[in-house]
């Protein structure tokens, strides 16, 4: 089965039959101008990169999917669980540079058209949340610290809406071969969903696991229907001419911009 990202230029776009408002993907590292590392279509501007790099390639990407740069909203994110709605007023925040707004927001929503919400990611995964019917689009960055915060269930008790009006879709991530030790393991089985359905133990102090499918149980457990939730087949830590991985590059690497609009 065809995986609903369709890859075209710099980005990977979510292809839905039944999406008619909303626009949503994510970048790619492909045929950028940043040296972190090369060629290398970075979108973060808190790293080492020549700020210049990264206006050129928001500005080529607000060309590709036709949301100009100006009513993009992009948070400061800690790997907390904090979510905020925000609307037409917060647009621009953090696009030309690094400000105090928005700091510490790892989800966010709006109900409001004319809106880009974007975040960065290398790994974290991306969770991409629409209702075209109530004219609802929100984002959250969850890495194994938001998972654990629960980040998507504090996404999820921000929507008024009957939660079968909800579309969820999680993006490219990490693979299981993102892997953590028993510490962090203990911290994922106070969760109220079953670890043994993510987290597979390799050896002493080693266990892989599956952030994708840890936030789509976490989803279903807060009352989205199954159906409603699509985990794309994408890995970041599985391809590396495609996607950044902070895990597999030690840190040496650029950041994918997710982006939702409506």
């Amino acid at each position: 089965m065809q995986d609903k990202f369709i890859k075209d230029r710099h980005i990977l776009k979510y292809d839905e039959e039944q999406l008619n408002h909303v626009k949503l993907g994510i970048t790619t590292r492909e045929d950028g101008l940043s040296d972190y590392p090369r060629n290398a279509f970075n979108m973060a501007r808190y790293i080492d990169d020549n700020q210049d790099n990264i206006t050129k390639h928001q500005e080529l990407l607000a060309s590709i999917i036709q949301f100009p740069r100006e009513q993009w909203v992009f948070p400061i994110q800690t790997h907390e669980n904090r979510v905020v709605e925000v609307n037409q007023e917060d647009r621009g925040a953090n696009i030309d540079c690094l400000t105090h707004e928005l700091h510490g927001v790892d989800g966010f929503y709006t109900f409001e058209k004319d809106v880009l919400l974007t975040m960065c990611y290398a790994d974290c995964v991306p969770i991409y949340f629409y209702s075209e019917k109530h004219q609802y689009i929100g984002l959250a960055h969850a890495g194994w610290k938001g998972t654990v915060g629960q980040i998507v269930n504090q996404m999820v008790k921000h929507i008024p809406f009957d939660l079968n009006d909800l579309k969820v879709v999680v993006g490219p991530a990490t693979s299981n071969s993102y892997e953590i030790n028993d510490d962090i393991k203990h911290q994922f089985e106070d969760l109220p969903i079953d670890t043994h359905q993510y987290i597979e133990t390799r050896g002493k102090n080693r266990h892989g696991i599956d952030l994708k499918k840890a936030n789509a149980m976490l989803l279903e457990h807060d009352g989205v229907p199954k159906d409603n939730i699509y985990i794309t087949n994408y890995a970041t830590s599985e391809d590396l001419s495609l996607f950044f991985s902070y895990r597999v590059e030690k840190g040496n690497t650029g950041r994918m911009l997710a982006y939702i609009g409506q």
